[in-house]
């Protein structure tokens, strides 16, 4: 058996090896490396693949959401409303610009942001709420939409984790994730669903507007060349990982239909099972699994993690530490206790290896020994 990995990078790029390569050294035949032809054509390529106006490509996933706060003219004391069960990256923008984070609870079923404690927390400073579509499913964008519109909030969807979802609204319409806000933003990390072989991000707007000052803000505050009208930031994608992102987005949604087959046949294997919780897929959004994430009861969670290793089997805890736990984030308005669900998911969940590459031999292996723990 090939051994099993968290995310098999090496195998998906052997499956489209002479693309990538051909793609490689054409950027570096053309020599343009930064800003070159292959930004462009993977810019475009993007934007009709979300079925969005604008796509600003930039350095990774942090900028993005950065850029798009800073484009969006927020000042210090601003209040930002996310959810405390993240990466960091959510709230640690919104701390280095010297903005409020509003952190909040979540839905125990998606592990998104709960709308409810959204209309909660909104006051007369709050100018944003930025919806984490966590583990690839939506966060319940219509009802968030609805709360943006009442109290004219911007809505900064951070699609790092569900790039090629689809939200369906309750007429039976659909958006791309990423595309249903003010703006979107992702990250091309290697191990997203779309990752290069670096760095690297993007921001999604409809905005005309907006899109010109996001422009303006990745690029050193400039419009024309020496002349700085803004402050900003340098944050760009480079033309080799442009053009390896423009191969491989060809493949983005046979990735999906590949990762949705792994959960089917995790689901089948633990569905029922009193001591596991799989993963639920509501109807309002196509889930594209960046992670396949079990929530486990009265299990000694750090022995079945143990017990997978031993099976030479990887899993990882995404995420052991809530942010409003984190020694950097420590705030006198958040205590242990204030956001049970959250708490909750911390201290019980565990993420299986979910790639494109797993195959059925790889995922007998995993749930066979998963299950011989967790029944003995």
């Amino acid at each position: 058996m090939k051994k099993i990995q968290m995310v098999d990078l090496r195998s998906q790029y052997l499956n489209m090896k002479e693309e990538i390569d051909k793609a490689i050294h054409e950027v570096i035949d053309t020599c343009a490396f930064i800003n070159g032809p292959a930004v462009a054509a993977f810019q475009k390529d993007l934007e009709k693949y979300l079925g969005v106006k604008h796509v600003i490509p930039c350095a990774n996933g942090t900028d993005a959401l950065q850029v798009s706060m800073m484009a969006l003219g927020l000042q210090p004391g601003d209040e930002v409303i996310t959810t405390s069960f993240t990466f960091i990256a959510t709230a640690e923008v919104i701390a280095l610009l010297r903005l409020t984070p509003v952190l909040v609870d979540v839905d125990p079923d998606t592990f998104n942001i709960d709308p409810k404690a959204i209309e909660r927390a909104v006051t007369s400073k709050t100018k944003a709420i930025v919806p984490v579509h966590l583990f690839g499913q939506c966060a319940h964008m219509e009802e968030i939409m609805e709360i943006a519109v009442k109290h004219n909030l911007a809505i900064i969807e951070d699609n790092c984790q569900a790039i090629g979802a689809d939200y369906i609204f309750k007429d039976g319409s659909r958006k791309k994730a990423g595309t249903i806000g003010r703006i979107g933003c992702t990250s091309f990390f290697p191990s997203k669903n779309l990752g290069c072989y670096g760095d690297g991000g993007a921001i999604f707007t409809d905005d005309d507007e907006l899109a010109k000052q996001l422009r303006v803000v990745v690029n050193h505050g400039m419009a024309v060349r020496y002349y700085h009208d803004y402050i900003g930031v340098n944050s760009r994608l480079d033309s080799i990982q442009a053009a390896i992102l423009k191969v491989k987005l060809q493949y983005l949604d046979r990735y999906a239909a590949k990762r949705r087959a792994a959960a089917d046949f995790y689901d089948l294997a633990f569905t029922g099972n009193p001591k596991l919780k799989t993963p639920v897929r509501y109807s309002n959004s196509n889930h594209v699994f960046h992670q396949y994430t079990l929530v486990t009861k009265q299990i000694d969670r750090a022995a079945l993690i143990a017990h997978l290793n031993s099976k030479d089997i990887p899993a990882m805890i995404y995420y052991p530490v809530p942010l409003h736990l984190q020694k950097a984030y420590l705030d006198p308005r958040y205590k242990p206790g204030d956001f049970p669900v959250t708490e909750s998911l911390s201290n019980s969940v565990v993420s299986l290896p979910m790639h494109t590459e797993l195959d059925e031999e790889q995922l007998k292996h995993i749930t066979t020994s998963l299950l011989e723990f967790v029944n003995a």
